[in-house]
């Protein structure tokens, strides 16, 4: 799942991909039908990478991009407007070792929002180009020995100097 360039701006809904960088902050556009620039400064707008946001877990902190891949599989995923409670059991069966108190069900419908705007980009389904496969070593191939390069010709001998004349004494 590839979410690079992709954004949530705080007070601002749904998802945005960056576009461009200027000196003030960055140019944004909706991924919604409409397509809105938006240029989002830097001093005022909290930005979160959507590759970088985790939720509250029992144990450990739990990947967006890893609830996002098992909502794949899922069925039936519920409107945002259901009920609390069937939000709250939808978000178990994807992810059942988030942290039920600090998780509100203000984050699970964030998340099922997110969910429903990117399902159907294409980038949704390719693979991540930060987490690059794991490189097979290759066999290491033992090389014939290299013949050694011919010496290059022996140097002609110096030609003798010629000698400077006496200093005459006087």
């Amino acid at each position: 799942m590839n979410l690079q360039g992709i954004v949530a701006v705080s007070g601002k809904p749904g998802l945005w991909r960056a576009l461009a960088q200027n000196k003030t902050g960055y140019i944004l556009e909706s991924l919604d039908a409409q397509k809105t620039k938006l240029i989002a400064n830097l001093s005022t707008a909290k930005l979160a990478a959507l590759h970088e946001i985790t939720i509250f877990g029992l144990d450990d902190d739990i990947k967006l991009i890893d609830i996002f891949e098992r909502m794949k599989g899922v069925s039936s995923i519920p409107d945002t407007k259901a009920d609390g409670k069937k939000l709250r059991e939808f978000f178990r069966e994807v992810s059942p070792d988030h942290d039920e108190e600090k998780v509100y069900t203000s984050d699970i419908k964030k998340v099922i929002s997110w969910y429903q705007i990117i399902k159907d980009f294409p980038l949704f389904n390719e693979p991540d180009p930060a987490a690059a496969p794991v490189a097979e070593e290759a066999p290491v191939i033992e090389e014939a020995p290299k013949a050694e390069p011919a010496k290059a010709e022996e140097k002609a001998p110096a030609k003798p100097k010629a000698k400077k004349p006496a200093a005459k004494k006087a």
